[in-house]
């Protein structure tokens, strides 16, 4: 190649489309970004509309090359990142979709997901797995014995799909469905409408591809009527298999070498390349990520065991723990007035010495590890008259923190790893007070980069590499950009003790909040006057299933 070589990184969030274009050097020389509008129309459905989110990228990859004066043939190769989970089925005839964009954000099977758990067909499985294990040892069968389904894998919602979608009923009755996530749908239409693909680490995510085997698992496949045929090919992470783009796109052909689930990239971005190595994104959720290197993590806690990357022989995995709620809980104490700015919260928290005994829950979407619980409440617990702004604008952060400890206290209890630094990235880790405070809980060193978009760096890396821009991982770690280190203060986590022990113990309050209640006795079966013309309101209508 002559010239300069630059590569563009299109990253597809839950909440921002980006486009960055990068130089040999990692240097951004271009960007642009959208929003991603997210639709309610019901109460629990989350989607996106694929009409607007294909004008929206379209638009974005154009308005990059033009910040970096730029035109597509100028662009050695392109690299793709995008939100996991998230999926899609449209017609093999006429490439129409059959519905939006159903979010992993959307809780609409949490119904199917609540009787699944509880079933005794699933408990069957579970204790066939477990009786497996106790012969083989096999973790495959370890972590069957102890998984759960949860709203934010895309089986539940993708069997409420088949089953509620009459023209995805019908498609499928004459064998001309597709089903994809947002990466494989994005594939298909950048291609123009030629290859229906997924890399091995979004597929991982969706929960019904079994990474023991590195296969979709035949046992979704049989439980839940999903068809094979709608399935897209599972290929490595990078590749020249991705094509190009189709040409009157963006005016000429650009070359497609990666696509990555936005998790992974995150992590090459931040150069988790070793065993043991971890980073921590805090964007619209928390996602905590160890590489757990050539062997998959069986995990009893919830931890959830995902492919990390394939790139030919090489093949690494990632044990992840998640919380669904981070940014979105700061926009909603936003919305609700606690504070003007998300820039402000740091300093509103250390304007008082502590929350005044005051407790926060984040648990929009339910909670993950340790207590996968997706029947748990969000909410202020401790409030009193002396209880200030401040003290909720604290409470919040400290929140988002004690999480993120928890996750890190089911990965100490499950593996031997020595740990000494957590990579941050994400929107929320540019917030000082959750940074240092994680630090101080964890007793790690907590490493903020320069720019705390890693996915978008994880495409350009990942890209660099195939196009032999950068020679070896050694160059990429040489090229890393630390911008903010934060150390551990002692004094500080034996001072959180209590209030630590205070909050789990209101979590644990929380808990089973949204289980359905078992018949009582109502005020008018008792002797107590009741007014005639009283009003019965429905709590789930009313809860947090209500957007």
């Amino acid at each position: 190649m002559m010239g300069e070589i630059y590569i563009l990184s299109l990253d597809i969030g839950t909440s921002t489309i980006r486009s960055v274009i990068y130089n040999s050097k990692t240097d951004i020389i271009g960007k642009a970004f959208d929003q991603v509008v997210l639709h309610y129309p019901k109460p629990g459905f989350v989607e996106i509309d694929p009409d607007e989110l294909w004008v929206s990228v379209v638009e974005v990859v154009k308005k990059s090359l033009q910040d970096a004066g730029l035109s597509a043939v100028q662009i050695s190769a392109m690299g793709i990142s995008t939100q996991r989970s998230t999926f899609i089925t449209w017609s093999q005839k006429t490439g129409q979709p059959f519905h939006r964009f159903c979010t992993w954000k959307d809780i609409r099977a949490d119904k199917l997901v609540k009787e699944w758990n509880e079933s005794y067909t699933w408990k069957v499985i579970k204790l066939g797995a477990y009786i497996l294990y106790m012969v083989s040892r096999s973790k495959r069968f370890k972590a069957g014995s102890v998984f759960k389904f949860s709203n934010n894998q895309t089986t539940l919602r993708l069997f409420w799909a088949l089953n509620n979608v009459p023209a995805l009923k019908t498609a499928v009755q004459n064998n001309e469905a597709m089903f994809g996530t947002l990466d494989t749908w994005l594939l298909y239409k950048l291609t123009g409408n030629k290859i229906h693909m997924s890399d091995v680490s979004s597929a991982s995510a969706t929960g019904f591809f079994d990474p023991f085997t590195m296969q979709w698992a035949g046992w979704a496949m049989s439980i839940f009527g999903i068809p094979m045929s709608a399935l897209p090919e599972v290929v490595d992470t990078a590749g020249e298999h991705f094509t190009s783009t189709a040409p009157e796109i963006f005016g000429h052909a650009i070359p497609i070498r990666s696509c990555i689930a936005d998790q992974t990239a995150s992590m090459w971005g931040s150069c988790c390349f070793d065993v043991g190595e971890v980073k921590l994104t805090m964007g619209t959720g928390t996602f905590f990520n160890i590489n757990t290197g050539s062997t998959p993590h069986a995990s009893v806690s919830g931890l959830y065991p995902i492919v990390g990357w394939r790139l030919g022989n090489e093949l690494v995995f990632s044990a992840e723990g998640a919380n669904n709620d981070t940014a979105t809980i700061i926009k909603w104490a936003q919305n609700i007035g606690l504070f003007d700015s998300p820039a402000d919260t740091a300093d509103i928290a250390i304007s008082v010495l502590d929350t005044d005994g005051v407790y926060f829950i984040p648990a929009f979407s339910g909670l993950g590890p340790p207590y996968n619980d997706c029947t748990a409440a969000a909410g202020f617990v401790g409030m009193k008259p002396s209880t200030t702004k401040a003290h909720l604008v604290r409470a919040v952060l400290e929140a988002i923190a004690f999480r993120t400890v928890q996750l890190y206290a089911c990965v100490r209890s499950e593996t031997t790893y020595n740990f000494h630094s957590i990579r941050l990235d994400g929107g929320v880790s540019n917030n000082d007070f959750i940074a240092q405070l994680v630090s101080d809980l964890t007793g790690l060193r907590v490493e903020r980069p320069v720019q705390v978009e890693m996915s978008s760096l994880g495409c350009a890396h990942i890209v660099g590499l195939q196009l032999g821009i950068f020679k070896s991982k050694e160059e990429l770690i040489s090229l890393r950009k630390v911008g903010t280190v934060f150390t551990p203060r002692p004094q500080i986590k034996k001072a959180y003790e209590y209030t630590f022990s205070r909050w789990e113990n209101a979590v644990k309050r929380m808990c089973g909040w949204y289980t359905d209640p078992k018949p009582t006795q109502t005020v008018s079966d008792t002797n107590s006057i009741t007014p005639k013309n009283s009003v019965k309101v429905d709590s789930k209508k009313n809860g947090r299933h209500s957007k």
